[in-house]
């Protein structure tokens, strides 16, 4: 069965960069014919005037949100058929189970790519399953347990990097594991596949892997990936002729972010929230800063030609990297908000830590002392990151750069990568009690302090 390429694709988002975007994704990938709506009550109107093959909704949206539209959609005879998939920055499993329980036929989280939504649009219509429908089969390399470790391209990865580079230079030899690192193109499949089983652990931001705990992934948080490491950048269009605070010159703007679960998320609303406002995404509350979630490497050209976006919050080397080419300059570094704070974990699947605990912990005692040498020496690190982080020179990155961002004061931290339990604690309560996100968990379940209370020591 193939794809029909011509098929008419609805897409209702309130936002224009948005439409924008789902539509130079899915031309990309082959699709040519685009109805666009900004909301529910305009969709429908749509409908009433086009022949819609499948409808790609935004969540959050005023008048009639996505779900609304949704449940409307399958109790009108003429339309109940229509495939639905929903497209939003509500990336937390609660917000999935819904879309499931409304009978809608599939669910991305933004931000995504050109392949991932026609990796989606190929499920709902049969032409392939989902990208991994369990765990991969084991491999041995000369008796070793092949580890699977999925990242992005960010500087709170570095550590991975480097003890890959280690083991490749013959610095160190593992004695229990061989290493496999699958970079991918952002955080949804990074969710995707660690929940599938298809790679064995994830260096992925900690209220992710929380919430996929808090929905019986079985996962355990082994270690952090590092502490700090992100940054505020506002916008070059900030004039103080025209505007007389901060307050007067995000109100009313975009913000954008990588992932609703996120620790970027929560910072950023806490900055916004300071300053008198009432950040967050488009829907039932009153809002008066709109938070989108967009790639964190476009996030610099987006801000760039779009004057509604006042900053963007993402982690490093991005920030540095649109400073230096006078995209915007930095409102602040995460550190400031939250000294020596978590972001990204390193979270493996129960199973490999049950069967192979041994390869955990010497992973864990490797990744630890390629934190330190990272410290110890940034010049060489940085070295290692554009090639590890940019390997096809796509994001443009450089030593100098990546130099600049290690060396920061009070940037990112990799020496120290002991989880604490208190400041997970501080993520998911403020996250579910201030912003109303997620579930809280128990984390004296989730984090298996065996390998850090060992491999941490002074």
């Amino acid at each position: 069965m193939s794809l029909n390429m011509k098929m008419n694709i609805l897409i209702v988002d309130d936002s224009g960069t948005m439409r924008m975007m789902f539509k130079q994704y899915l031309t990309k990938a082959g699709f040519e014919n685009f109805v666009l709506a900004v909301d529910g009550e305009d969709a429908i109107s749509k409908l009433a005037d086009n022949k819609i093959d499948l409808i790609i909704s935004d969540w959050n949206m005023p008048n009639m949100d996505g779900i609304d539209f949704l449940k409307w959609l399958r109790k009108e005879e003429k339309y109940k058929e229509i495939p639905f998939l929903m497209a939003t920055a509500q990336g937390d499993k609660a917000q999935q189970e819904l879309v499931k329980a409304e009978k809608g036929n599939g669910h991305i989280a933004k931000p995504f790519d050109s392949e991932q939504i026609k990796g989606k649009i190929e499920e709902i219509f049969g032409v392939k399953t989902g990208a991994g429908d369990g765990p991969v089969e084991r491999r041995f390399v000369k008796g070793k347990v092949v580890m699977r470790v999925g990242h992005i391209q960010i500087t709170d990865h570095l550590a991975l990097g480097v003890l890959k580079h280690q083991i490749q230079t013959g610095e160190v030899s593992p004695k229990y594991f061989e290493l496999e690192t699958v970079r991918m193109p952002g955080w949804n499949p990074i969710q995707d596949h660690l929940e599938k089983g298809t790679i064995d652990a994830a260096f992925v931001l900690a209220p992710i892997a929380m919430d996929l705990f808090a929905f019986d992934v079985p996962i355990k948080l082994v270690m952090l990936a590092h502490k700090n490491g992100s940054g505020f950048v506002r916008s070059k269009n900030y004039d103080t002729t025209i505007y007389n605070s901060l307050k007067s010159f995000y109100k009313y703007k975009v913000v954008d972010i990588p992932h609703k679960m996120s620790v970027h998320n929560m910072l950023a609303y806490k900055f916004l929230k300071d300053l008198g406002l009432k950040p967050g995404v488009p829907g039932k509350k009153a809002i008066d800063v709109r938070f989108e979630v967009v790639p964190p490497i476009k996030m610099p050209s987006i801000m760039k030609e779009n004057e509604d976006v006042a900053g963007f919050m993402v982690a490093e080397p991005i920030c540095t990297n649109a400073v230096a080419k006078g995209i915007g300059q930095m409102e602040f570094t995460s550190s400031a908000l939250w000294e020596d704070h978590p972001c990204c974990v390193a979270a493996f699947r129960d199973e490999f830590i049950g069967e192979y605990t041994d390869a955990v912990h010497e992973f864990s005692s490797l990744i630890v002392k390629a934190g330190k040498s990272i410290a110890s020496d940034k010049e060489k690190a940085a070295e290692i990151a554009v090639n590890f982080l940019d390997p096809e020179k796509s994001i443009g990155l450089t030593t100098a750069v990546l130099y600049k961002v290690l060396n920061e004061p009070k940037g990112i931290r990799m020496d120290d990568l002991y989880p604490v339990i208190e400041d997970l604690d501080k993520i998911q309560r403020y996250m579910h009690d201030e912003m109303g996100i997620g579930k809280i968990i128990d984390l004296e379940k989730f984090v298996d302090m065996r390998f850090a209370n060992d491999v941490c020591k002074p």
